[in-house]
């Protein structure tokens, strides 16, 4: 007996079959296990002598105070209503037993050993953009602006969020009007656009009309995203640790939007039924709860106060486009250390000090050795690049930056949406009847924006079209610049976020030279119909998988 070293007896061994994917190999999957017996049974893992099957059975199965049979119920997908209803209330008669374990053991970290699926349906784009601030733990998906039309209507209206507080204020009419008016005007130019782009591309004879289609679609809707306002209803699938939505809950719980504070108060309904032990401090009754959303108010008064107190005189960003503000000037030599330091024994400190004498051509031979053999972008550099690190500014539309946001090793912080930068037009509806539909679209929104932005600055957010520019930072470290940059310049990417990726590239190679060759994969090419491309390899592998 080697691998499992564990033996078990027949009726073990097929009580564990259904929980685990293997009863003698040391590799296993555990399954058909709610989340906090899983999470618990982790926790408690670290700590015993025994395999994590004994421990399944000795401390869970067989364990009268942990009410496994209840919990864990019948097959995935076999429960009636009234069993999943019995199991929710044996989690909670439980638990003590679970909380008792992870109370023990007194470490944040063992909410990350069970996790959920969230899905988050039906609200804005700026509440989507709330919940993707908190990225570390936690993977989301949103529903796509260049694949669905989001000219839909329910009940005769257009999908977007009614704010609470305009809707019982004077701004409620012209807030509904100018939504209404945006979704109509992004409705009626969907046809001649897409007129427009087919007679601008037309489709060869050699290309799929499916393939061809898609790409159209794409283009027209990456054109028409920027007059859809910030109040439109987007969906989301979350998936998270304990950990990372018991950060989220209590974020959102202290937030100045009321859409936000419906997002958390639901989300910890929810997550309660699968996570309990895992988000306990997420309850807006908690004492950590309280005394965080304490601390969030007083800091973020405090901080208002002092901004409005210093920086009136300060000059804003006037222009749209990107400014590489920081980096360090010796951060090529501490990545070559770095890249050194793990193949020999000498100090951190020592390697980077002599990095800084050696002449430019050793020290890019150094640089070489993790750039040379790299064939594609998913060849991902050591994190020797992490030494070096830059802080952007950039002023570019809503739409732009919903699409990098999402990159999570990273930090960024963006100041309120407005209409304040002006907005992007698309070159394709320049010098056309469409352009003038999208001015004045835009131009309203401004209008009805301002006025509500003197009584109600975060609620106005919600009138601002994707289009209007907002400004951010991001302070970012190389290596997750490298695949920033690689990935979001590829073809199929969106054209405006395309050239912010490929301008990141070029404004660091032109402080740092050495650092050019990291960025071999980004594409400077600008491409027409850029989608077409993948959608043929879509179309093309989808007929392979159907062919016997």
């Amino acid at each position: 007996m080697i691998e499992g070293y564990e033996e078990f007896t027949e009726s073990q061994i097929k009580i564990l079959q259904r929980y685990v994917t293997n009863t003698s190999s040391n590799i296993f999957v555990l399954r058909n296990l709610p989340e906090v017996i899983k999470g618990s049974l982790f926790s408690r893992y670290s700590r015993s002598s025994l395999g994590l099957r004994s421990l399944l059975l000795k401390d869970f199965i067989l364990n009268e105070e942990t009410a496994f049979n209840a919990i864990a119920g019948a097959h995935a997908g076999e429960q009636a209503e009234h069993e999943l209803e019995d199991q929710i209330m044996a989690i909670k008669k439980a638990q003590n037993f679970y909380d008792r374990i992870l109370d023990g053991y007194g470490d944040d970290s063992i909410g990350e050993l069970g996790g959920a699926h969230l899905a988050i349906e039906n609200v804005s784009m700026i509440a989507a953009k709330i919940v993707e601030d908190c990225r570390i733990g936690g993977s989301p998906l949103e529903k796509s602006t260049r694949y669905i039309y989001f000219d839909q209507k329910v009940d005769g209206e257009y999908l977007y969020f009614r704010e609470p507080i305009l809707m019982t204020s004077a701004f409620r009419e012209p807030y509904l009007n100018t939504c209404n008016y945006l979704f109509e005007t992004y409705s009626s130019l969907i046809p001649p656009l897409t007129d427009l782009m087919e007679k601008k591309f037309p489709k060869e004879h050699d290309v799929s009309k499916v393939a061809y289609t898609a790409a159209l679609r794409a283009k027209v809707l990456d054109c028409l995203r920027g007059l859809l306002p910030a109040s439109a209803l987007t969906n989301m699938g979350m998936y998270g640790n304990g950990r990372f939505f018991e950060s989220l809950i209590q974020k959102l719980n202290g937030h100045n939007l009321a859409e936000m504070q419906d997002v958390g108060r639901k989300s910890f309904q929810e997550l309660s039924k699968v996570l309990p032990s895992f988000i306990r401090r997420g309850d807006p009754a908690h004492k950590y709860q309280r005394s965080f959303s304490q601390f969030r108010e007083q800091m973020s008064n405090d901080l208002k106060l002092l901004a409005d107190r210093h920086t009136s005189s300060i000059a804003k960003m006037q222009n749209a486009g990107v400014r590489l503000i920081n980096y360090d000037p010796e951060s090529p030599a501490k990545v070559a250390a770095a890249l050194l330091f793990e193949y020999c024994d000498a100090g951190l400190h020592e390697l980077q000090e002599y990095c800084r004498t050696l002449p430019e051509e050793e020290l890019n031979r150094i640089l070489d050795s993790a750039s040379n053999f790299r064939e594609s972008r998913r060849h991902k550099s050591p994190r020797a690049l992490e030494h070096a690190t830059f802080t952007f500014e950039i002023v570019a539309d809503f739409g732009i930056y919903r699409d990098l946001h999402r990159h999570r090793i990273l930090t960024q912080e963006r100041q309120l949406l407005s209409c304040d930068f002006g907005y992007f037009i698309p070159h394709e509806i320049l010098n056309t009847d469409m352009e003038k539909q999208y001015r004045e679209a835009m131009n309203e929104a401004k209008k009805v924006y301002e006025s509500i932005a003197e009584e109600l600055p975060e609620e106005a957010q919600y009138v601002v079209p994707m289009a209007y520019n907002m400004h951010w930072y991001f302070h970012v470290n190389l290596r997750s610049l490298q695949w920033l940059c690689e990935l979001r310049s590829s073809p199929a990417g969106h054209p405006n976020y395309r050239f912010i990726a490929q301008e990141l590239a070029k404004q660091v190679s032109k402080v740092c030279p050495s650092f050019e060759r990291f960025f071999k994969f980004v594409d400077y090419e600008g491409y027409e119909l850029g989608r077409l491309g993948q959608e043929i390899r879509i179309i093309e592998k989808r007929l392979a998988k159907a062919s016997p």
